[in-house]
């Protein structure tokens, strides 16, 4: 995989963005950092050191305590809440608690935000068929969450973030409950969304995951964001 050029415009982009909770020290600290458009950057650190925090900024799940934080080419610090879910919709996200509806099967979770948006059930089911079974979920559509193991979940969560081929795709240790090998089919997933133009940023502490492909990578450590694997 190559890396798009730096001079397209920015798809997230902090300017000496901190955060700290309540009056507690910051976690993170004037973090300057560029998601270029249809990039593909690995997000690393050691546990504790912010990784998911970062993440959570970038779909506005937080909001930073200084700094300023463009999303789409919007400052989001000026946006009404409209605005905001606005953006979120172009967004897909892979949380390490898998957020799955229990009371809808492994097919209607992938499925829903294609039936928000409009679709018809004729419209979306060879897609999500065809993406449940590349996951390894086909023969598991039409079960409830409860009854997956954690691995499944993880499969399904990152199917329903894919589904709607977002603009931006944002993952927390998405390979972290799947053995190697479905680790590294996923990963020819998201390379196949950055190569069809999605801009995807994985958060990782696998090494071995961040050499299998071409990407930028950034590192937190104590608070602050580095370019490359190693200091």
């Amino acid at each position: 995989m190559t890396l798009q050029n730096q001079d397209i415009k920015d798809i997230v982009h902090f300017d000496r963005v901190s955060l700290r909770y309540a009056r507690g020290p910051e976690i993170l600290s004037d973090v300057n950092i560029a998601l270029p458009e249809g990039s593909f950057t690995f997000l690393t650190g050691p546990s504790g050191a912010g990784k998911s925090t970062l993440l959570k900024l970038c779909y506005l799940a937080l909001s930073p305590s200084r700094g300023l934080i463009h999303l789409f080419g919007q400052d989001t610090s000026l946006l009404a809440n409209s605005a905001q879910q606005a953006l979120k919709r172009r967004i897909g996200v892979v949380l390490q608690d898998f957020h799955l509806i229990e009371h809808l099967t492994i097919f209607e979770n992938v499925a829903l935000s294609l039936r928000v948006a409009g679709l018809s059930r004729a419209q979306y089911t060879d897609d999500v068929v065809e993406l449940l079974q590349w996951v390894g979920l086909g023969h598991r559509m039409q079960a409830l969450p409860p009854t997956l193991s954690g691995g499944e979940k993880q499969r399904a969560a990152i199917a329903r973030a894919v589904i709607a081929k977002p603009d931006l795709l944002i993952a927390d240790e998405p390979t972290g409950n799947v053995d190697p090998v479905i680790g590294r089919r996923l990963l020819r997933l998201f390379a196949e969304m950055n190569r069809m133009g999605t801009t995807v940023m994985i958060a990782t502490h696998d090494v071995d995951l961040i050499k299998e492909i071409d990407a930028r990578v950034l590192r937190i450590e104590n608070g602050r964001v580095f370019k490359g694997l190693n200091a």
